[in-house]
């Protein structure tokens, strides 16, 4: 074994399309890539999309991005495509596989050690930043041609039995949705969605001041797998984005209301008094008995269709608060709630079981790349 500098092995790779004459179709964006999740599930089309300029890099199939913003969300994704992405994004492969096998690359950057060192390096506070020249300082024990092969086709196993399970769960997701849309698919809607929260949320000039330490919470913050918000980032209220506004509680529903055809949406189990969140968000505080019933209307696609055709703007469509609030749900009685009830709470340990499992071979991926 011996160790090396990641810009010895690692290619940065600088491929520039012109963009008055692009035969590309798709484009990944930084929104489209998940926190720790190898593959891509969303895209972004430049034939329907109005794509800002930065949209000028190519990637092909099998390379490797990275987002450099926020490098502690861990936004690293393996290219099964042709497309662009950002002038933020690196595109990385290897110089000589020969040398360094391709595949292993995406786990070594999963490492805890290339993450705390990226961290590190990254410049400015509010959307911190990393250089590649910053990267390519870091080394790390390169195992033999051969032990790499073996160690990638370990972790490339994990990686496929886990995203199973996680079909499992996104499959489990929809026959509890497709059950719920049957049972109240003919019901006359007799309420608004307003009537299931409690509407008072907190403004945060209300309960901090501004050298008060804040947990925020932004898009960045959801794990798309769970609908949990999995992490927060850490501000002095003074320093924080301007759109640090709400005061979120446990058990706080997110509803992002920007793009609101890639749902953002995010339980928060998080119980702690300095949790805010941004003006983004549409937060809805479940009233008693009604949390799991929001989470199945704002999931379902008619709900997310209305918000689409609501929304305004080019870029980042956006629909307000008052939008989802008003809109038309039929409220159960008593016996149709405890029939839901029943059928939330099995999917409920059904999920469970499974993110367990995803959980499990989680931690045996981490192990075998941090034990490098």
């Amino acid at each position: 074994m011996s160790k090396v500098k990641f810009g010895d092995i690692v290619k940065d790779v600088k491929i520039k399309i012109n963009r008055s004459d692009n035969p590309y179709q798709f484009y990944v964006a930084g929104d489209h890539m998940d926190s720790e999740d190898l593959t891509i599930h969303r895209r972004g089309n430049f034939v329907t999309d109005d794509v800002g300029p930065a949209f000028v890099r190519l990637f092909k199939p099998g390379q490797v991005l990275y987002g450099s913003r926020r490098t502690y969300l861990k936004k690293i994704s393996v290219a099964d495509f042709d497309g662009i992405c950002a002038n933020t994004t690196f595109v990385f492969e290897s110089k000589d596989e020969d040398a360094f096998e391709q595949r292993l690359l995406p786990f070594i950057m999963l490492s805890d050690a290339f993450t705390i060192w990226s961290i590190s390096k990254s410049k400015g506070s509010t959307n911190p930043y990393v250089l590649f020249s910053d990267l390519a300082e870091f080394e790390f024990d390169l195992p033999t041609l051969a032990k790499q092969k073996v160690l990638a086709n370990k972790l490339w196993a994990a990686y496929r039995l886990k995203e199973g399970y996680k079909k499992l769960l996104a499959a489990t997701e929809e026959m509890v949705k497709s059950q719920f849309i049957e049972m109240f698919k003919d019901k006359i809607p007799n309420s608004q969605l307003r009537d299931w929260v409690d509407s008072n949320i907190v403004k945060v000039k209300k309960r901090f001041s501004n050298e008060d330490q804040i947990e925020y919470i932004d898009i960045s913050s959801l794990d798309n797998l769970s609908n949990v918000v999995s992490c927060t980032t850490t501000y002095t209220l003074k320093d924080a984005p301007s759109r640090a506004q709400q005061c979120v509680e446990e058990g706080d529903i997110l509803l992002s209301t920007v793009r609101p055809n890639l749902k953002n949406i995010a339980v928060n189990h998080i119980n702690k008094e300095n949790l805010v969140a941004s003006t983004g968000f549409c937060i809805l505080r479940p009233k008693k008995g009604y949390s799991q019933m929001i989470v199945a209307t704002i999931m379902s696609d008619v709900f997310t269709q209305r918000m689409i055709f609501v929304a305004k703007g080019t870029n980042y469509p956006a629909f307000h608060d008052y939008d989802a609030l008003n809109y038309p749900v039929y409220t159960p009685n008593t016996k149709e709630l405890v029939k839901i009830t029943t059928l939330f709470d099995q999917a409920d340990k059904s999920k469970f079981e499974l993110k367990k499992c995803i959980e499990n071979i989680d931690k045996v991926i981490r192990s075998l790349i941090n034990e490098q």
